[in-house]
């Protein structure tokens, strides 16, 4: 079983030719299989938590140690995580003009897996992954994220989650900019992933909504760079009825 250990991390971003404690001493165990929910106000350091666990260069860590299996994740390159089973899908996928998605997976996938897929085989996973997020066929042929809407940029990130298959999947504000049919969808499949048991997921997002879709075994309430509290899927409930004054100071994000 895979499992992936944080502890006592502690990150930096420089700002205004200083450097800024964001991180600040942050402790989780995520095991294969399971699911966690980070919640938070803006600015307490969710998606630099994310980012720090892809590689994100703009992040230094200071302190503590992240391992996959035992294995030392921050002395990995960002290929090498990904290789290890880290996935990352980002709150703003970025454009790749001139790639398209279906050359971008295959060579996602040949890289994950060592060894190219055998094409017969691997146009009817794709063919068969994207029916399941509702997406037409000739999507396949754009340039990745190029003119996709908020929705579709969503689904192809679940798409790559659905055919890469990692150990540890980091969904980073997955349902931002979705309407309902799109949250429903993406939900739908990041539970596919989830029902096989095999993969670990670290679900970072500012609303309950999501939650509503994806049932998480741990909630985690992110301030101040920290995890302020930890708790089931109870601790949502509180979450929604009161929101994150409890864990700030006059209700503004630390």
């Amino acid at each position: 079983m895979a499992t992936l250990e944080i502890r006592d991390l502690h990150v930096s971003v420089e700002a205004d030719n200083a450097s800024r404690e964001i991180l600040k001493g942050v402790d989780l165990t995520v095991k294969q299989g399971e699911t966690h929910a980070i919640m938070g106000p803006n600015g307490s350091g969710k998606s630099t938590l994310a980012y720090s666990l892809a590689g994100h260069p703009k992040y230094t860590v200071t302190g503590g140690t992240v391992t996959l299996d035992g294995e030392d994740v921050l002395e990995m390159s960002v290929d090498e995580r990904a290789r290890a089973g880290v996935f990352l899908a980002m709150q703003y996928p970025v454009e790749v003009p001139g790639v398209s998605v279906s050359n971008f997976l295959r060579t996602s996938a040949t890289a994950i897996r060592g060894e190219a897929p055998k094409l017969r085989t691997w146009v009817k996973e794709v063919k068969e992954a994207m029916a399941r997020l509702s997406m037409d066929p000739s999507f396949a042929e754009r340039n990745v994220n190029e003119g996709f809407s908020g929705g579709e940029k969503k689904r192809h990130e679940i798409l790559q989650l659905e055919l890469l298959k990692p150990k540890i999947a980091v969904l980073d504000e997955t349902d931002s900019g979705l309407d309902v049919d799109a949250l429903r969808i993406v939900s739908e499949g990041v539970n596919r992933v989830r029902e096989s048991g095999e993969v670990g997921t670290l679900l970072i997002t500012h609303y309950t909504r999501i939650l509503r879709y994806i049932k998480p075994d741990h909630v985690h309430v992110f301030a101040d760079g920290r995890i302020a509290e930890s708790g089931g899927p109870e601790l949502a409930d509180k979450l929604e009825a009161e929101g994150y004054e409890a864990y700030t100071k006059g209700g503004v994000s630390l």
